[in-house]
């Protein structure tokens, strides 16, 4: 339940509008809700400001449709990740309002967010096989309510390709790099900036680097200071945690 919708809710009892009873039915929810299939955390947003993200996979379309339901009726805004176009198209049969971001693989529904934070988070990726993760930290950062910036396809077999755009790299006030491969780009940016830098590794390369592990291993073993590390292919938690240094 979103902080606005909680304290409209308790102005309402304690203006008598709204019975002690009738308030009790609304808040029957919380701080979590069981479906059966799933226990929605009504409570997150609350806690982190942002309600509980829908992990697409392994869930059926109608898994899926029904937590949205009980999400926007708790919170407003929903958002679901890692969705394929068969879902999306599933969903919006049920919610038109839903915009689908495809190559994010992301689903949203609700009001935008109003605009917050210190300045603005950089997606910066190494390849254009890596825009998909890069997509997913930049629409969760954006969605969340932070500007966001995007550098595409300036990785380190053309590093004046990366240099040519040093004014947007000194503008950021967080920047995430997206790199597969070899995953070099993370510390070649880290060393040439004074701001966070999120690496995020991808799965994306040829045999010897192992399904992202390659460029992993690389991002956690990077020699410049200002780095942190999320998971491979992680570009939502790189987003999310973007948004909140940027607060």
């Amino acid at each position: 339940m979103e902080v606005e919708r909680l304290q409209e809710l308790l102005e309402r009892v304690r203006r008598g509008e709204v019975s002690v009873q009738e308030a009790m039915v609304q808040l029957r929810g919380f701080p979590y809700e069981n479906l059966e299939f799933a226990r929605l955390d009504t409570h997150r947003a609350l806690r982190k400001g942002f309600p509980e993200v829908i992990f697409c996979p392994g869930k059926t379309n109608q898994q899926i449709i029904e937590i949205i339901r009980r999400i926007r009726a708790n919170d407003g805004r929903v958002l679901a990740a890692r969705a394929t176009a068969d879902v999306a198209d599933a969903v919006q049969r049920v919610f038109p309002e839903a915009i689908y971001y495809a190559v994010a693989r992301m689903i949203f529904l609700g009001q935008p967010t109003p605009r917050s934070g210190r300045g603005t988070v950089l997606v910066v990726s190494a390849g254009t096989a890596d825009i998909p993760v890069a997509e997913e930290a930049a629409v969760t950062a954006d969605i969340l309510g932070s500007s966001v910036e995007r550098l595409y396809d300036v990785g380190v077999a053309g590093i004046h390709r990366l240099f040519d755009q040093r004014d947007l790299l000194f503008a950021a006030n967080v920047l995430i790099v997206v790199a597969g491969m070899e995953g070099a780009l993370t510390s070649v940016v880290a060393g040439l900036v004074d701001r966070p830098v999120i690496g995020v590794p991808t799965s994306v390369g040829y045999g010897a680097s192992f399904g992202g592990v390659a460029a992993l291993l690389t991002m956690l073993n990077s020699c410049a200071p200002g780095v942190g590390v999320v998971n491979i292919d992680n570009g939502f938690g790189a987003g999310y945690l973007a948004h909140l240094i940027n607060q």
